[in-house]
């Protein structure tokens, strides 16, 4: 009797040969040019214009865009290596390329017309930096149940009111905007529109101070009968809520990968630190009790990054991903929670001290819980998934 060998199945974390060099590249860049900033950028609560400027440069910022309209051709797994890279060092700088790739971009990509793709792509790989503009003062959680409305003046339409927690506002150019062309059709009323920055009856509100990442611009935006071509609308007039859950459902495993990434970066400095920490005689990383806490850790922040890497290589090969995108979301940021707080507690009192890494760690992480979608959002996405 003879048997067949059969080749060894590969782990979801490893990498082709493309893969490796470009993760490698991204984080020699973080260290190399994003690390030295971050506490100043932190306290400043202002990210440096010369690094968004460089993630163009490096090709950061249009991954999956086609080589032929300026983009690398990539993937979205390799859009995950670059957010969770980033995130491993500022999870701000890893949130200006997560929204510009997998929202605006793949917003574009999917629903944009030859047109638009053409005049838009080249200046939005090279400098013109993306923003998502759904959420509103009382449509959060109930995106659908947003106010901002659109007036067709038959050559233009007119945009008007307004967008809040709006992630890159401060510095980007253009705005997917969504609003209502018809509130009698409810939902089905919601049309996106792309918006420049010089439109008219367009301006930046309020800026937010907030608690983690701090760096990244949280904005709001104003809109006093915005006159918007009608050769902006994005997709089919009405089809927008559409535009808006399947852009999310990639942006989930954006958010996936930098909470992986903040977790990682929380993970090595604790590990580090504990080596250096002598207390009764030794360093504290020879105790059990020390050790066990990172093992815990280790164990779960792996177990986020193959649900991430997965969810990606699912979307990649073009199979559904939704529940999985979901799950992902939802594991990994609570993970980071988990990871960022044990952190700061193994540096002990040096942890809650703005000198040392820990507490941006634990501050940055938060949020994972809470944009593009909530957990108990994703709890919910996740039972509709299993009741069907």
């Amino acid at each position: 009797m003879t048997t067949q060998a059969t080749a060894a199945p590969q782990a979801l974390t490893t990498l082709s040969e493309e893969e490796t060099m470009f993760r490698d590249a991204v984080r020699e860049f973080a260290e190399t040019e994003v690390k030295p900033h971050v506490h100043d950028m932190d306290e400043a609560a202002q990210f440096r214009p010369d690094i968004i400027q460089k993630f163009f440069e490096l090709g950061l910022m249009g991954i999956e865009v086609p080589e032929a309209l300026g983009g690398a051709g990539g993937s979205i797994f390799m859009a995950t290596l670059a957010i969770e890279e980033l995130a491993r060092v500022d999870a701000s700088a890893a949130i200006y390329v997560d929204v510009h790739n997998t929202l605006v971009n793949n917003a574009l990509l999917r629903w944009g017309g030859d047109e638009q793709k053409q005049a838009l792509f080249p200046r939005m790989t090279t400098g013109l930096l993306g923003a998502f503009a759904l959420s509103e003062p009382d449509s959060g959680s109930d995106a659908f149940a947003l106010q901002c409305r659109a007036d067709d003046k038959g050559e233009h339409w007119e945009l008007t009111g307004r967008k809040f927690w709006i992630t890159n506002g401060a510095e980007a150019g253009i705005f997917i905007v969504f609003a209502n062309t018809d509130f009698s059709k409810g939902y089905k009323g919601i049309t996106s529109f792309l918006v420049e920055r010089d439109f008219p009856g367009f301006s930046i509100g309020k800026k937010e101070n907030k608690l983690g990442i701090r760096a990244s611009s949280t904005t709001e935006l104003i809109l006093e009968q915005c006159r918007v071509p009608k050769s902006n609308v994005l997709g089919p007039v009405g089809q927008g809520y559409k535009i808006a859950i399947e852009t999310l459902n990639e942006g989930r495993i954006g958010i996936g990968a930098q909470m992986i990434g903040v977790g990682r970066g929380a993970l090595e400095a604790a590990t580090q630190y504990v080596k250096e920490r002598r207390q009764f005689g030794k360093a504290i990383a020879e105790f059990q009790g020390i050790q066990f806490q990172l093992a815990q850790m280790a164990t779960d922040l792996e177990a986020a990054r193959l649900m991430v890497y997965n969810t990606a290589r699912l979307k990649d090969a073009g199979m559904p991903f939704v529940q999985e995108a979901a799950m992902a979301k939802l594991f990994s940021s609570q993970v980071a929670d988990r990871v960022s707080s044990q952190c700061l507690e193994l540096f002990g009192g040096y942890g809650y001290s703005r000198e040392y890494p820990a507490e941006k760690f634990y501050r940055d992480a938060k949020i994972g819980t809470i944009y593009e979608g909530t957990s108990n959002m994703q709890l919910n996405t996740i039972a509709k998934t299993l009741l069907k």
